[in-house]
């Protein structure tokens, strides 16, 4: 899964001072709510998610009061960015090309040089992110998983296991969604995709126009302009 909705702007209106460690809004708490509901007759016996705040609360809400232990996991926090030390040295119309970047900021990510929006190179991200994924598949202890992740860790998750080109498919990771892959205990690892970004609270997608890092450009471009 990808985390709930969080709570990025203040009451006021104004952008959070670090969005790492915002909670969720009180519709990302909504959107978990109903998502725990298609999830209810899942026997989990592992539970994972990041270091960061949203996606803990967004897997407690999901596994209710199943006996399962949540693990954080530092490595499989969100990519990280450097755009909030670099925007202050930006001209307007700098501003404008950065809030554009922020609306896809995947076009450099073929090059693991890039950095994402100025802060983690995409190949220290992935290097991080799959080390990690593929420790967890390496342990045989478990049959049926629930990791709360994030949009980009689950991209990079999901194009290393269908074997695609990072970031060649557009592949949209909306809040809260839940993907569904099966990977074979065998030394091959086949995989499956059974479910991509499926969004109970919201099946058909009606009126998600945005991707999540275009509702994050507005976000941030609003912010600027006050």
């Amino acid at each position: 899964m990808r985390h709930a909705e969080a709570a990025y702007t203040n009451p006021d209106g104004s952008v959070a001072a670090n969005e790492r460690v915002v909670p969720l809004s009180e519709r990302g708490r909504g959107q978990a709510a109903k998502q725990a509901e298609a999830l209810a007759p899942i026997s989990f016996d592992r539970a994972i998610c990041s270091s960061l705040p949203r996606t803990q609360e967004t897997a407690r809400i999901v596994l209710g009061d199943r006996k399962v232990k949540l693990e954080p996991f530092a490595a499989l926090q969100e990519v990280s960015p450097g755009w909030q030390n670099l925007v202050p040295t930006l001209t307007i119309e700098e501003k404008r090309d950065w809030v554009a970047l922020i609306a896809n900021p995947w076009i450099e990510a073929h090059r693991p040089e890039s950095r994402f929006l100025g802060g983690e190179t995409f190949g220290e991200f992935e290097a991080r992110v799959l080390s990690a994924w593929n420790a967890v598949l390496e342990d045989r202890s478990w049959t049926v998983l629930l990791a709360v992740l994030h949009g980009a860790v689950n991209r990079v998750i999901i194009h290393h296991m269908m074997r695609l080109p990072w970031p060649g498919v557009g592949i949209e990771q909306d809040n809260a969604c839940i993907n569904i892959i099966d990977v074979d205990d065998a030394p091959q690892q086949r995989v499956i995709l059974r479910l991509l970004n499926f969004t109970h609270y919201n099946p058909p997608k009606d009126g998600l126009w945005l991707t999540t890092m275009e509702e994050a450009a507005a976000r941030i471009a609003k912010s600027l302009a006050s």
